[in-house]
């Protein structure tokens, strides 16, 4: 039996070696919009590949516990897998959510086993598991419960509140110190466990919805960090990988996405943006907009020779992609040149316009980042800008009063003109006026998107 034994550890090892590598990959891949679909394709057959080499280790006692959660987890896995593009944010929020109650329930369960023999190292790297798995579990579900509309997407808060989180996460690394050195201790861990739901709650619920693409990316982070501890407690080099691969790339775009919208981390978790301002309504009263039927925006778009196409999360809400799509055809047969100015933070989560744009076989060269397009709107002839808000507001360099102030914005106002679809006046994410709407230049196309880019393709000749 021991040769055996060896050598089908030998054999999942080999296995756990190539899923490792082929998670790699598929991050590197999915670095680029030419080779994301490998790279999806080995993500895909690392994990089948991980799944499959965990269910050949001899521990397992009892196939039928295993089978049972395989079949319900497949279950609420493949309609999840099957949402419309809109709602992949709040999914996202999800998995994570799932994942993070899933690191926190094997921490739990592996202190119960192991306690109070549980070396030091051991602890510490257990008890980080359940903290951050914790606090990520109840952060995803508000998380996903502001972008689905079920909770208040403003920033809900109270005097103190950085304090009284501060002091719940205080006192959880204090019962996680204890712990290390009386692991005996057990009652202080449920303590812990409970401090850390809490504190989730609490971290997100300030939080307003102009960050949520942040904060994804932060849970992402937190999850791979949670899991790669849960890989030193099971002495799992694959979890390692993994999750140092998810809280490392994580941490990397919350980087990013911080730098496009010129804020710190701190502003970020704390600075409860997104608060409506009270004097966003009256300076709406006060000034008047410039509006125009499709019929004009089909003839102005006609008569240009340059138009960048701004999407934003209207677009995602409205499931315009497709039209915007045939807008794009109909122009370029009229030798129009088209292409799109994507902002590092529109939509509800990083990529989320390149992916509903993708969705819609839009060109990939045809995408453009906003440091590199910002300098061709002076000579655009009409910028169109698609259910986007806070991403075009030009208060973000001229008004310091704004809370968006300094943030990088792709600048649609200095186009020769400038259309704007959207529903109503209503302020976006960030709950500021845009004074766009207002200039000279700017004509407000009132509307549902998908409607009001499918009136217009039928006007240039192009609908069906």
């Amino acid at each position: 039996m021991m040769p055996e034994f060896a050598g089908s550890q030998y054999a999942i090892e080999i296995i756990y070696l190539i899923a490792s590598a082929l998670f790699i990959l598929s991050l590197k891949w999915m670095s680029s919009p030419s080779t994301a679909r490998h790279g999806i394709l080995a993500g895909e057959i690392g994990m089948v590949l991980a799944i499959g080499g965990t269910l050949l280790r001899h521990g397992i006692v009892d196939w039928k516990w295993i089978i049972i959660a395989l079949v319900l987890g497949s279950g609420i896995g493949i309609p999840l897998g099957m949402v419309q593009m809109t709602a992949v944010p709040q999914r996202t929020a999800l998995s994570h959510a799932f994942g993070a109650l899933c690191v926190t329930l094997v921490g739990t369960a592996e202190f119960y086993l192991r306690s109070p023999n549980i070396p030091k190292f051991m602890m510490s790297v257990l008890s980080l598991e359940v903290i951050l798995g914790g606090l990520t579990f109840t952060g995803s579900l508000i998380a996903a419960g502001k972008l689905q509309e079920v909770l208040p997407q403003r920033p809900i808060t109270y005097k103190g509140q950085n304090v009284v989180n501060l002091l719940f996460f205080g006192i959880a690394i204090a019962l996680a110190v204890y712990l290390v050195i009386h692991p005996e201790a057990k009652q202080f861990f449920p303590v812990i466990v409970g401090i850390a739901l809490v504190f989730g709650v609490f971290l997100v619920i300030p939080i307003g919805g102009a960050d949520m693409p942040t904060v994804i990316s932060l849970l992402n982070s937190y999850a791979g960090l949670s899991a790669a501890a849960m890989g030193f407690v099971l002495d799992s080099k694959l979890l390692i990988i993994a999750g140092a691969l998810d809280g490392s790339s994580g941490f990397i775009l919350s980087v990013i996405m911080c730098k496009a919208m010129n804020r710190s981390f701190t502003n970020v978790l704390f600075g409860a943006f997104g608060q409506v301002q009270p004097s966003a309504a009256a300076g709406q009263e006060a000034r008047t907009v410039r509006s125009a039927t499709p019929e004009e925006a089909a003839a102005i778009l006609a008569a240009a020779n340059k138009v960048v196409i701004v999407p934003g999360y209207g677009m995602a809400v409205a499931q315009a992609q497709h039209k915007v799509r045939e807008l794009y055809d109909a122009l370029t047969k009229k030798g129009v040149e088209v292409r799109f100015a994507i902002h590092p933070v529109a939509g509800r989560m990083p990529g989320h316009m390149n992916v509903l744009l993708a969705e819609a076989d839009i060109p990939y060269d045809r995408l453009i980042e906003m440091d590199e397009i910002n300098g061709d709107f002076p000579q655009t002839d009409v910028a169109l800008v698609v259910g986007a808000n806070d991403v075009t507001n030009p208060a973000a360099r001229t008004d310091q009063s704004s809370p968006i102030f300094g943030m990088p914005i792709l600048d649609v106002d200095k186009a020769h003109t400038v259309m704007v679809i959207k529903r109503s006046m209503n302020p976006g994410f960030a709950g500021i006026d845009n004074p766009l709407y207002y200039l000279d230049n700017t004509l407000m196309l009132f509307g549902d998107a998908k409607q009001f880019v499918g009136a217009i393709v039928r006007e240039l000749g192009g609908g069906h």
